[in-house]
């Protein structure tokens, strides 16, 4: 051979897959005129794939002269769609390829091709008979198969059936009888397979009003039946050079059950637009993006127009996207719902709106419709935030008695973490106090790990503390720097207490509030005002009581609150004190008082996008 074999497969067939044999065998015998292709494939057993023998034989012109010389040499076609190196992939997975082909109805040429070939045969003279060639390939190469599948009657014809679907069905149009027999003997068990045109789909034909270029047209073809849901499969292909190359138009998430669907792309100008393997289009990826484009709206329309079942189910995803994604609606393409991932629906519209804050951001004077969007923007990145909201409250909602103190503390705000309110924007989505109650996303600093340590080292000092119930576990929020001379601070602290202890565990929240409370004022140089205390236990009826009887009152709330108000006085003349609002309270008030204030939130918005777009 004319190119360096070795070479040429590490070239072009690095990445092919065991199919490509079928494929590039089918396609050879179709180029000679082949109206009968067999496959015959012989296994002593599975895993012992070093007697694995494939045979391809053909009823085709045979290797002529002519066409054995342009065996012999790598990318000598006769026309632009042919590779000339489709035979290589034989041997990816074989050593040894023995060929027999009858030409001129009376010639036979024997021949081997391997790594080695050397253009050497052997001609007999013998008599009047039928043309064709046989392929029979020994000496497997690999320790196994990626997937026994390829060596079974059913997948091959899938397969064949998927890559040549516009060979068959222009043989179909041309009344050409094409026949293709599969059969695989595997420790002898027989399993057998067909293919023939007259079982080919009648496809329809919808040319699309955008052209690939300024010459070519673009048609699409279809074929779509309602079947049993596990027979439901949906090819998505674009024609090139009468093969299919399969392009992802409707992601899996997406694959309607219940229909056999084939939607096949074909223009001029996508032929010979595929490498020499023929595993990668040569198109660039911006004209490949631009042609998913097109495929993808030529398929929303076909379906628009008569598979109304399938379009009410996109339909209700649209629903779905614009009511959980408020701030997006408007931006999603209609054509990619129900077709690309719901993951990519999200980025392209999450970047149509990035583009239009930066616009509007960039904008020196906002002239009329520019103020106009930058509203609709501002309340978009409000809903943004609310729903980022919604998913804290959902994340809290999943701990449970098995997660620790720091879970909770962690979702909150993240533990040893320092918050500036200058910082407010960047740390919005890390710092959720709101939690709690709204008022407090005012508040200036939570403390760094270092001063964190220092100031639990005072206020618990002498208290007996084990690991797991009474170590504090409190997170600090200030009005203001609480250093600063003359400054006078409100205070927020939080206690956590792990979800499922006892009642008596929980009882030690109150009763170190007051000493605390005198700790916290005394390290600060008593510039604390006000100091709202947030304990956050499990209730039952003997620890109601015990509040109760402490001076705690009840509150409204989804869950329990206990709530107290008192002085806390710092010296015994009591000329200087604390304001202490101590509230007890269950997860469940957290939470779900939370998602009530936030839900509020969320559905006015969602009223002002509902409307704008009816």
């Amino acid at each position: 051979m004319e190119v360096n074999v070795k070479q040429a497969l590490k070239m072009f067939f690095s990445k092919s897959s065991f199919e490509m044999i079928y494929f590039e065998a089918f396609a050879n015998a179709l180029d000679a005129d082949a109206t009968e292709f067999h496959i015959d494939i012989t296994l002593s057993n599975y895993g012992e794939w070093q007697n694995l023998v494939l045979t391809l034989k053909d009823n085709g012109v045979g290797f002529d002269d002519i066409r054995f010389g342009k065996f012999g040499k790598l990318f000598d076609v006769e026309e632009q769609s042919h590779k000339g190196l489709g035979r290589l992939v034989y041997l990816c997975y074989f050593d040894q390829v023995h060929v027999e082909s009858i030409y001129s109805k009376s010639k036979r040429r024997i021949f081997d091709f391997n790594e080695s070939f050397d253009k050497k045969c052997k001609i007999d003279n013998i008599g009047a008979t039928d043309n064709g060639s046989i392929f029979t390939m020994t000496g497997f190469t690999g320790m196994k198969l990626a997937k026994n599948d390829y060596i079974n009657p059913g997948y091959i014809k899938k397969a064949l059936l998927e890559n040549f679907y516009m060979k068959f069905y222009k043989a179909k149009l041309t009344k050409k009888q094409i026949n293709v027999y599969i059969r695989s003997v595997i420790g002898g068990t027989i399993t057998e397979a067909t293919i023939n045109t007259t079982e080919m789909p009648n496809f329809n034909v919808k040319p699309l009003e955008i052209r690939a270029d300024l010459f070519n047209r673009i048609d699409l073809y279809y074929y779509v039946k309602e079947v049993e849901p596990k027979n439901s499969k949906v090819i998505t292909a674009l024609a090139v050079d009468d093969r299919s190359h399969k392009v992802d138009i409707i992601a899996h998430e997406n694959l309607p059950s219940g229909y056999e669907m084939i939607f096949l792309l074909m223009s001029e100008s996508f032929q010979s637009s595929i490498d020499g393997a023929r595993l990668n289009l040569t198109i660039s990826e911006l004209e490949q993006n631009r042609i998913k484009t097109i495929f993808r709206t030529a398929i929303a329309d076909v379906i628009k127009e008569q598979f109304p079942k399938i379009e009410k189910g996109n339909k209700e995803k649209v629903a779905y996207l614009n009511k959980t994604f408020p701030h997006l609606s408007g931006y999603f393409e209609s054509n990619d719902i129900g077709y690309s991932s719901q993951s990519d629906v999200l980025k392209k519209a999450q970047d149509k709106f990035f583009r239009d804050q930066k616009e509007i951001l960039g904008a020196k004077d906002l002239n009329d419709e520019q103020f106009e969007k930058s509203l609709d923007l501002s309340a978009r990145a409000l809903v943004e935030y609310i729903l980022f909201r919604q998913n804290v409250i959902k994340k809290m909602r999943k701990l449970n008695g098995k997660n620790k103190e720091e879970d909770l503390h962690n979702l909150i705000a993240p533990r040893f973490s320092e918050f500036q309110n200058q910082d407010i924007v960047t740390d919005l989505y890390r710092n959720n106090v709101w939690v709690l109650d709204d008022k407090f996303m005012t508040y200036c600093t939570v403390l760094s790990e270092v001063e964190m340590s220092k100031v639990i080292a005072v206020i618990t000092k002498n208290e007996v503390k084990d690991n797991d119930n009474d170590r504090p576990d409190i997170t600090l929020f200030f009005s203001d720097n609480p250093n600063k001379e003359g400054m006078m601070v409100d205070v927020v602290v939080v206690e956590l207490k792990r979800l499922g202890i006892s009642a008596e565990q929980n009882s030690i929240v109150e009763f170190q509030l007051d000493t605390r409370t005198q700790r916290l004022a005394e390290y600060y140089g008593n510039r604390i005002q006000r100091m709202w205390f947030y304990g956050i236990v499990d209730f039952d009826e003997r620890y109601k009581m015990h509040l109760v009887n402490n001076g705690f009152n009840p509150l409204f709330s989804n869950g329990n609150i206990y709530f107290r108000s008192k002085p806390v006085y710092l010296d015994l003349s009591k000329q200087q004190s604390v304001i202490q609002n101590a509230y007890i309270l269950d997860f469940s008030a957290i939470v779900e008082d939370a998602d009530s204030r936030n839900s509020t939130f969320l559905k006015i918005l969602q009223n002002k996008f509902e409307k704008r777009d009816s």
